[in-house]
């Protein structure tokens, strides 16, 4: 129950567990096919260019920075917490100009803050944002960030890492232009593979580059053949083929259950938690109008040793929730409630185990 890697549902581990075939054999080729209409229904979008990049949602967000900008272009990064500074950081790799919009960790992404940045910097081509910052469990506005990218003709990065099946995300209705995500928070997955959608807008930016994209594995123009559909693809490298099974099962189990059936459930889960912690005293980072249901940061009372606590929890209960990470270290553990992990018996679980601790 921390921030993620969260709980593997058993019938993905079952697929994992199945035997590999080649990653160009006509059966896992049918799968791959599957697979990307799962991820569009997932994302809420028909992007053709919809994919799984073999690595995880670090190489995810990389996937979206070094194909989409060339060196000089500006970027409006919007920060809020540890990955809006890692996109920042992207941006410079890259060789672009990062132009920060700065919001307090715990809340989210100011539209207003944003707004006047672009018309600031009428230069930048790009806005990029995370929606679900899994360092505070702040949630922000996407639809009206990216409404705002378009508004003032940027192009949209998204970091949905945390949210993907978890929270209301629509690609294709808010506008997103590059999203990407994780496997192995809200869907359930073993770690290692970043799900990736880009708009029609943004495959015409990578199509038109004049500069080779830095990363030779990253560069999706050489993997867009592979993922296109169709029996016939080109060799880029050797898949993940068992961890692509394992996301397929994943995906499946989502839509079985019903996309926004997931969400509910997330939010249901999210307010027994918050009931119990509130019973103990903990009180939240984050306002309850930008809270992310899968991920619970609250600050560790005054005098309690969170080192301790969680060593505890781990030993006694076989039970792990996440520590503060940067502004928050040693002031917040993060609980997570994602996917397979958010249900009633967990829930049950930490608050007793929180409890004792607590008591000791």
């Amino acid at each position: 129950m921390g921030p993620g890697p969260s709980d593997v549902h058993p019938q993905v581990l079952a697929a994992q567990a199945k035997p590999t075939v080649g990653h160009l054999d006509p059966l896992f080729i049918s799968m791959m096919d599957e697979l990307k209409q799962l991820l569009q229904y997932a994302f809420q979008t028909r992007n053709d260019m919809t994919l799984a990049v073999s690595a995880p949602g670090s190489a995810g967000m990389e996937t979206c920075f070094v194909n989409l900008l060339q060196p000089g272009d500006s970027v409006i990064v919007c920060r809020n917490g540890v990955f809006g500074e890692r996109m920042r950081q992207n941006v410079e790799r890259c060789g672009g100009i990062a132009i920060t919009v700065d919001n307090a960790w715990g809340e989210p992404v100011s539209p207003e803050k944003l707004e006047q940045a672009l018309k600031a910097h009428p230069e930048a081509k790009f806005v990029a944002f995370v929606h679900a910052e899994t360092s505070t469990g702040a949630l922000s506005d996407a639809k009206t960030l990216c409404a705002l990218a378009k508004k003032y003709n940027c192009l949209s990065i998204v970091d949905a890492v945390t949210s993907l099946g978890g929270s209301e995300l629509r690609v294709d209705k808010w506008g997103i232009d590059a999203v990407y995500a994780g496997s192995q928070k809200c869907l359930s997955c073993v770690p290692g593979l970043s799900p990736v959608s880009f708009s029609p807008a943004a495959v015409a930016v990578i199509k038109a580059r004049t500069v080779p994209v830095q990363s030779w594995f990253l560069d999706q123009s050489l993997v867009m053949a592979y993922w296109s559909g169709g029996a016939k693809r080109s060799y880029h490298h050797t898949a993940p083929v068992n961890a692509l099974y394992a996301l397929h099962e994943a995906l499946r189990l989502l839509a079985a259950e019903g996309l926004e059936q997931a969400w509910q459930r997330h939010t249901q889960m999210h307010q027994l938690l918050k009931a119990g912690l509130q019973a103990l005293g903990l009180t939240f980072v984050v306002d309850e109008a930008s809270r992310l249901p899968q991920l619970n940061a609250v600050y560790i009372p005054q005098g309690v040793n969170d080192a301790l606590v969680r060593k505890q929890l781990l030993e006694d209960y076989n039970l792990e929730i996440g520590a503060g990470l940067g502004d928050l270290a040693g002031k917040a553990w993060r609980i997570g409630l994602m996917g397979y992990a958010a249900k009633r018996e967990n829930i049950a679980l930490c608050l007793q185990a929180l409890q004792t601790a607590l008591a000791k």
